[in-house]
């Protein structure tokens, strides 16, 4: 079996704690993607917030660090906790498309207290890999309907469905 780069550094830091390599993801990216021109002052990163077992069991969310990463590069602010889960889901890893998008239904939550921050603005999306697009799109439901201007999205990696691999 080949060996992919890139599935094994995101491997690495989703599941064997070597979070410095966030950082190094938000490095390379910061220097492929991203045209600054669509950024003004109502922009803001919001990592994908990771399932609360998910997060205990890891010490960390891996979509956060690269926000993070990205912010001091691109110097725009990172909107941690302004998406919640409303529940949990299970690992998207081995499901079929249509699974995914059922697994995370409704999954995502705007705490009311951050619906004025939201309104008018451009959020960009940050999360480590990209397969059906359905907890990104779920995601995004969620912000529009408290008030988003603007919503796009970054990701280190593009994974096909049907398979683990970037």
């Amino acid at each position: 079996m080949p060996v992919d780069p890139a599935s094994s550094i995101v491997h690495a830091l989703k599941y064997e704690g070597w979070t410095a390599v966030g950082n190094e993801i938000a490095e390379r990216m910061s220097r492929l993607s991203w045209p600054k021109d669509v950024v003004d002052e109502r922009t803001a990163l919001i990592p994908v917030p990771l399932a609360s077992a998910r997060k205990r069991q890891r010490g960390y969310n891996q979509s956060a660090l690269i926000a993070r990463g990205l912010a001091r590069r691109w110097r725009i602010p990172v909107w941690e906790e302004i998406v919640l889960r409303s529940r949990e889901t299970s690992s998207q890893t081995k499901l079929t498309p249509e699974q995914r998008l059922d697994n995370v239904a409704g999954s995502f939550r705007i705490d009311d207290r951050d619906s004025e921050k939201l309104r008018g603005a451009h959020l960009v999306i940050v999360d480590d890999v990209v397969t059906t697009a359905a907890t990104l799109n779920t995601c995004a439901r969620a912000l529009f309907e408290a008030g988003a201007r603007i919503i796009s999205y970054v990701t280190f990696g593009r994974a096909h469905a049907s398979g683990d691999r970037l």
